[in-house]
């Protein structure tokens, strides 16, 4: 007499359909799960907390209104992103060197070097436009 370890066809569709249910809902918490991951990375890298928040300065952005918005920020070679966002929620920056760079098609890019030394830093950033 042999044993049939095959599931009777009722069993096999709720156990088909129970691994179709699983399949669905870890498809969609991966989604949810990635999507809260990029928005934690977006909010860690805003705000500067790549660094050591303990011994961090905030550096708060001016820009001339003749600067683009949407001219890109880099601070040590890590693109933060544009200067209008950037200028409105500031950065938070680990105590030591930073070059910051801002740069936009048909402008001189922007460079500087600061030191972050727990004060805060007020850089003023103006673009001027590369002559035609």
């Amino acid at each position: 007499m042999s044993a049939n370890t095959e599931p009777s066809g009722h069993v096999a569709g709720v156990q088909r359909g129970r691994a179709s249910f699983v399949t669905q809902a870890t498809r969609v918490l991966g989604l949810a799960g990635a999507l809260g991951f990029a928005i934690a990375i977006a909010v860690a890298l805003l705000s500067g907390c790549a660094g050591d928040l303990k011994a961090a300065v905030s550096l708060k952005v001016v820009r001339s209104p003749e600067t683009p918005r949407d001219a890109s920020v880099v601070i040590d070679e890590q693109y933060i992103g544009p200067l209008g966002v950037v200028a409105a929620h500031g950065v938070r920056l680990p105590v030591g060197e930073h070059r910051i760079s801002v740069e936009k098609n048909g402008f001189f890019p922007f460079d500087q070097l600061v030191e972050a030394d727990r004060q805060d830093i007020l850089l003023r950033v103006k673009l001027e436009p590369v002559p035609d």
